[in-house]
């Protein structure tokens, strides 16, 4: 029996899309934002602050990858002192995961600007981290309401964040297509994803101004967050939750370095979605990812990364000991050998 389940949110998608984020926040019926940008993002959140004119009652720049609940617990004392009533989010992954922690504990609506291509402002899930530890955990209700799109606001990503932040957003459907409860909307949802990630992706990365490109890879990772929300992750994500919490990692740039030797792993044993992900790429997934994973002008292993290769064995047998629904039974000394492979 097939199972599909849509979470309710509402999405603008289009260049100048944020100018409608005050009508937006007039939609949810709360009046006190509560402003949380990332550095990156400061720029246009300072526009966002005056254009919310009156509605502005506090704001949070600091959100740090992978949720601290340190840094949370540091939101929260602002969303105590500025009475605030709703949050609104401008940045990457971790504006968004701050927005979902904050709402998490508070039921207050949420309106999320995402300026990369994380994917996690459609989903229900939200991944915490303390004593470097990282949990998750999927509600609905941790779903922002309303996501903007505005392409404009990826224009200033330098380039290897364009392409480890789409990679990531990439991960998310090559995940879809071998998990283990697809449905044909997941797949329908995954396959366009990888085909407008993998067909834009480098038209953005030679001309990084130009818009409609940014536009068409902006739906595509929107589509596969949309399959990270509606099935489970295997694998890949959960090698990216136990090194990224184990050793404070940088999210996009280590999904980027995992996904082809996790695509090498698992495409052998999940033939339907090799064959989905080859018509959707044009070729070899494995060849076509690992090579715009090797363009990166940047930390290519986890050893670049700063991991430790005495730590690989203790990530390898937690991953064993409690693993995700993956294609191919993980085997500690397999997971091992691929851990050493990305290690460099």
């Amino acid at each position: 029996m097939i199972v599909h389940e849509t979470t309710a949110s509402r999405v603008l998608l289009g260049p100048g899309s944020r100018h409608a984020v005050p009508d937006e926040v007039d939609r949810t019926g709360a009046s006190r934002v509560l402003l949380v940008s990332t550095g990156s993002a400061a720029a246009a959140a300072a526009d966002l602050a005056e254009a919310l004119d009156g509605r502005l009652a506090g704001r949070f720049d600091r959100p740090v990858v992978h949720t601290p609940l340190s840094v949370t617990d540091e939101a929260m004392s602002v969303v105590t002192s500025s009475v605030a009533d709703v949050v609104v989010a401008i940045g990457g992954g971790s504006a968004v995961g701050l927005s979902k922690a904050i709402a998490a504990r508070t039921g207050m609506p949420q309106v999320v600007v995402p300026t990369t291509y994380a994917g996690s402002e459609v989903t229900p899930v939200l991944g915490e981290t303390a004593d470097g530890v990282k949990t998750t955990r999927r509600d609905p209700a941790l779903t922002p309401g309303t996501v903007v799109y505005d392409p404009e606001l990826t224009l200033s990503m330098p380039e290897g964040l364009t392409l480890t932040s789409a990679l990531n957003a990439l991960a998310h459907a090559v995940e879809a297509l071998w998990a283990p409860d697809p449905t044909p909307v997941s797949d329908a949802l995954a396959t366009e994803a990888a085909t407008g990630i993998v067909g834009s992706l480098p038209v953005v990365l030679g001309a990084p101004a130009d818009v409609a490109g940014r536009s068409r890879l902006q739906g595509a990772a929107w589509l596969a967050g949309l399959c990270l929300a509606q099935t489970r992750m295997g694998l890949h994500h959960q090698l990216a939750h136990a090194l990224g919490g184990t050793f404070d990692l940088p999210h996009a740039e280590l999904h980027a370095m995992l996904l082809p030797h996790v695509m090498a792993f698992d495409l052998p044993s999940a033939p339907a979605a090799s064959a989905r992900l080859a018509r959707a790429v044009g070729g070899d997934p494995v060849a076509v990812v690992a090579g715009l994973a090797a363009s990166y002008d940047g930390p290519r292993t986890l050893r670049e990364l700063g991991v430790p290769r005495e730590g690989l064995a203790v990530v390898a047998e937690r991953v064993v000991d409690a693993p995700y629904p993956n294609p191919r039974p993980l085997v500690l000394d397999e997971v091992l050998a691929l851990l050493e492979a990305a290690w460099g």
